[in-house]
């Protein structure tokens, strides 16, 4: 194998999606500051902190394709940040009944030894239920998503309180969008079932 990859994200989920290619990987941290700057769109936002963590890869690796990632959840043009509370969570999910909101994903590829990055950005709409404040409550005790932008898992629970998925690709919702990683990791020329091996 001619590249290491390696994933810039401690998050179980990516590393978790990222073991469907079957292929050795390693992970590290980014610790980057991820406020948005001023009048920065939602789309721009997530193309820079992905390139940012992908970036980040330079301090603890010499060489390898370096993956960045990063998702915000947008609603009527303002992005959702992380409830933190059970009030806000209900507040923010009561908002949503029957309507879209739409998930944009930056996804970074940073060749550390070329010093060459491509990125995009995937979007997925999610359409919500119409939901009982009772419901609402229910989920929010059940999976305490509290630390999730846009208050629920759609790994998990919060699957039911959705209507219709619409996008490209379902990992991306997760927080990888696989299809998209795999084109962008042949522009390394890096494929992904050549790569495949029988150990």
């Amino acid at each position: 194998m001619q590249h290491r990859l390696i994933l810039a994200s401690s998050s179980p989920f990516r590393q978790a999606l990222l073991q469907k290619f079957n292929l050795p990987f390693d992970t590290f941290s980014p610790d980057i500051d991820e406020s948005p700057l001023n009048n920065e769109s939602p789309a721009q936002l997530v193309t820079r902190l992905s390139e940012l963590k992908a970036r980040a890869a330079l301090s603890h690796f010499q060489h390898g394709l370096a993956i960045g990632s990063d998702q915000v959840a947008v609603f009527n043009g303002q992005i959702l940040g992380k409830p933190h509370t059970k009030e806000n969570a209900i507040k923010q999910l009561s908002l949503f009944n029957g309507n879209t909101v739409t998930f944009l994903t930056g996804l970074s590829v940073y060749d550390i030894k070329s010093n060459i990055i491509e990125t995009v950005v995937e979007p997925f709409e999610v359409t919500f239920k119409h939901l009982s404040l009772e419901q609402i409550s229910a989920y929010c005790d059940a999976e305490q998503p509290y630390n999730c932008a846009g208050s629920f898992k759609s790994e998990g629970l919060g699957i039911c309180l959705f209507e219709k998925l619409s996008g490209d690709d379902p990992n991306s919702l997760i927080g990888l969008p696989l299809i998209k990683l795999s084109q962008l990791l042949t522009e390394f020329d890096f494929d992904v079932l050549s790569n495949q091996t029988n150990d």
